[in-house]
């Protein structure tokens, strides 16, 4: 009999619901929900770089793509649905009340951003990120020691910190902290108490500083000295954390009716979706997964025997079953990737939000097919443009949002085109960063798959990838490598496979294609990627300068 999965994908802009047939493997439909709020720019201010999301948005939109699928199977397809698992971005923590339920869900803050889910590109708590960086580098214990050696503005505590510290009302009833990939299955099988909710080893290891080897979570202490407040949020975790395929519970019957799925459907524990995309995609020991699209995440799993006791500074954490039950998860990436090619295009379009929208639509939808085509046919000159892809900050190696992004090499004769090839070539360098900075740390990485929209959509883009990084990229099949992960590990967690592994074979979709470096334009990226360091460096550094005189 055919047993079906639900795999649960909340991303940047929408939710995403996958049902996977268990017994085949087959990916059986789909559907896409966006949030209502989120889409019409609610609770944002870009100029800020303040991204905060609605709870109700991330509820209606799980209803909407659940029932979307659902149209699309017979009864006792749904009849025979027995598990379900969801991803999410991060860190996108909420402060909550004492009985665990978000603060814009209550009366009096459905409007307050504060009270909202704290987007996982938010950095507006650098200020916050520097205080407890200071703090964790002087005490007994580095609690950043397995977070790169630098606690990010994008991450839990910092988040938390600044909203704590810039909002008195919310200080007033906030009592807890939850990561918005604990909380929707916490929600789903009604387990919200923050005392009863089983956290994400992923999200709690590479966004919380927990580790096994200080004992969990920072220390009460710790993170009493930074706010009072937030050593009393500390007193309700856990300082025990859960691995993909864990079990959280079955579905409350208030869930059950809302889906219209059997109460008996298994929640696993929830994960943060570029590591539960990397066991979507097939990740295996020393294969770098490269989640690209608004910005890129890349994930390697490495044996505890190759690493040691080695710790990797200068990336977004080291964490062991973060992604595969006993093996070290790393996880590094960049601030903005497909981001960059969206402001660009914005940039040249600006002039089109004067026309009508029907217009203005027809005349920008192809506009950066249109500078891709020009961009690779040009031809490599010594005085083409060289940029940098720090345009929202640096994420690795070594994190620092204050970071801003340059071009070099304009001229009048330069066209859009050389400048869009120069913003592709950019993120090209920022990644060979990640791989040449792991490389010198002792990573092995002997496969590249990359996974995303901008991996299925610009065969440019990829094939610039793979000249810049020296090295074959090969693109996952599937199109929701996140909700496909998150639907291997539901299998798991409700018995159908003993192991990730055996999910992944029964499950996995293969590949695409694979780009293969040209030797001759490595050569000339060789010499390239060394302009782009030295930009680098001058930007650092001149940005460190301004920033010492004010």
């Amino acid at each position: 009999m055919n047993q079906y999965i639900v795999g649960i994908d909340y991303g940047t802009d929408s939710c995403r619901a996958l049902v996977v047939n268990s017994t085949t493997g087959k990916e059986e439909t789909s559907h896409t929900a966006f949030y209502p709020r989120w889409r019409e720019g609610l609770y944002c201010t870009p100029a800020q770089n303040r991204y905060r999301q609605h709870p109700q948005d991330y509820i209606d939109s799980l209803e909407e793509a659940v029932h979307g699928v659902l149209r699309q199977m017979k009864p006792a397809e749904i009849n025979n649905i027995v598990a379900l698992g969801i991803d999410t971005t991060g860190s996108t923590p909420c402060l909550t009340d004492r009985n665990g339920t978000p603060l814009a869900l209550l009366p009096g803050y459905e409007e307050d951003p504060d009270a909202m889910f704290v987007l996982w590109k938010d950095p507006t708590a650098v200020n916050e990120a520097d205080e407890i960086n200071r703090l964790a580098h002087e005490w007994e214990t580095d609690y950043t020691a397995r977070s790169g050696g630098i606690y990010s503005s994008e991450w839990f505590w910092s988040k938390a910190l600044h909203i704590l510290q810039q909002n008195e009302r919310i200080r007033r009833d906030a009592r807890g902290l939850i990561e918005h990939c604990d909380w929707m299955p916490a929600l789903l099988t009604g387990n919200l108490l923050p005392e009863k909710v089983k956290r994400s080893r992923c999200a709690a290891g590479h966004k919380g500083m927990w580790a096994e080897e200080w004992g969990g979570y920072p220390s009460s202490v710790f993170l009493s000295r930074l706010d009072p407040l937030l050593g009393e949020f500390r007193a309700h975790l856990s300082d025990e954390t859960h691995t993909g395929g864990t079990p959280v519970g079955t579905l409350t019957e208030e869930w059950s009716e809302r889906f219209g799925f059997p109460r008996s459907v298994v929640v696993s524990a929830g994960i943060l979706d570029a590591h539960v995309g990397a066991m979507g995609a097939g990740i295996r020991a020393n294969c770098m997964i490269k989640i690209i699209g608004t910005s890129t995440c890349d994930i390697v799993v490495t044996p505890k025997q190759d690493i040691g006791d080695k710790l990797i500074p200068g990336i977004s954490g080291q964490v062991d079953g973060s992604v595969i039950p006993g093996l070290i998860g790393l996880e590094a990436g960049q601030s903005a990737f497909g981001d960059i090619y969206a402001w660009f295009r914005d940039i040249l379009s600006w002039t089109a939000n004067t026309i009508p929208k029907k217009e203005r639509v027809a005349l920008t939808s192809n506009l950066l097919q249109r500078l891709t085509v020009e961009a690779e046919n040009l031809p490599f000159t010594e005085t083409d443009p060289i940029a940098n892809d720090w345009l929202n900050g640096r994420h690795s190696p070594f994190a620092d949002q204050t970071l801003k992004g340059g071009i070099m090499g304009i001229t009048l004769e330069t066209t859009p085109a050389q400048l869009f090839k120069s913003l592709v070539e950019a993120t090209a360098f920022g990644s060979r960063a990640i791989l040449e900075h792991l490389a010198k740390e002792g990573v092995r990485v002997e496969e590249v798959i990359g996974v995303g929209g901008i991996s299925l959509k610009s065969p440019y883009v990829m094939q610039t990838l793979s000249d810049v990084m020296g090295v074959p990229i090969k693109v996952a099949a599937t199109q929701q490598a996140g909700a496909l992960g998150a639907a291997m590990l539901a299998a798991v967690a409700t018995g159908l496979f003993d192991s990730l592994q055996s999910a992944t074979d029964r499950m996995e979709q293969g590949n695409l294609t694979t780009y293969t470096p040209r030797q001759e334009v490595s050569l000339l990226y060789k010499a390239r990627y060394e302009r782009y360091q030295s930009l680098a460096h001058f930007l650092s550094t001149k940005q460190s300068f301004l920033q010492n005189q004010q």
